[in-house]
């Protein structure tokens, strides 16, 4: 824990900053854990090489492999002010709030029922992802991966049928059967998208 007795200037600086204020700094680190990020108004910290900090969800909306991937040491960024971390003393922020939610576009444009294509983007033993969308990913449920009472794996989505079978990278049409904006979920059909 940092002791803001010992830094009144830090104290103070983080004490001013209030909830949705957009404010400007330059990537000064980037962590496995996060990025650090030297806020033009702040004063230096203590310990960390920034008083702002981007927890890895908070970079961007989109899917990435690493920080790095979305920001870089010494570029210049406007996030927004999420809270005050008294355990660490220092500024949490968002990059992605800066941006529109791209769920909620789709969301905006897309009713259930609807008939999407998308690019099949991961194999899970329950069904697999669609990508629909910027930054929008669906579950496609395949029920006949797993024996309904037990929930014992029966096999994945590449060993399906052959007609039903899919790999990552394929185009498929589906049908969105369920949008759930509060937890950002999106639930896909493919059958009901299969001519009869």
């Amino acid at each position: 824990m940092i002791e803001l007795s010992e830094n009144p200037q830090l104290r103070v600086f983080l004490e001013s900053l209030r909830c949705g204020e957009i404010l400007s700094g330059t990537v000064a680190a980037i962590e496995r854990f996060g990025v650090f990020v030297a806020l033009d108004d702040g004063p230096d910290h203590p310990v960390f090489p920034g008083v702002g900090f981007l927890t890895i969800p908070e970079l961007s909306w989109r899917r990435f492999e690493a920080a790095s991937d979305i920001v870089h040491v010494g570029q210049r960024v406007s996030c927004v002010f999420l809270h005050f971390d008294t355990w660490n003393a220092e500024a949490r922020l968002s990059l992605r709030a800066t941006q529109p939610d791209p769920f909620q576009t789709f969301a905006d444009r897309t009713a259930v029922g609807q008939t999407v294509h998308g690019r099949v983007t991961k194999l899970a033993p329950f069904g697999f992802f669609v990508r629909v969308a910027d930054a929008t990913e669906g579950l496609v449920p395949e029920p006949g991966l797993t024996r309904e009472l037990t929930g014992e794996l029966v096999g994945t989505p590449g060993e399906l049928p052959e007609g039903r079978r899919v790999r990552v990278g394929d185009e498929v049409t589906v049908v969105v059967t369920e949008i759930d904006r509060e937890r950002r979920r999106l639930l896909l059909s493919r059958s009901q998208a299969s001519p009869s």
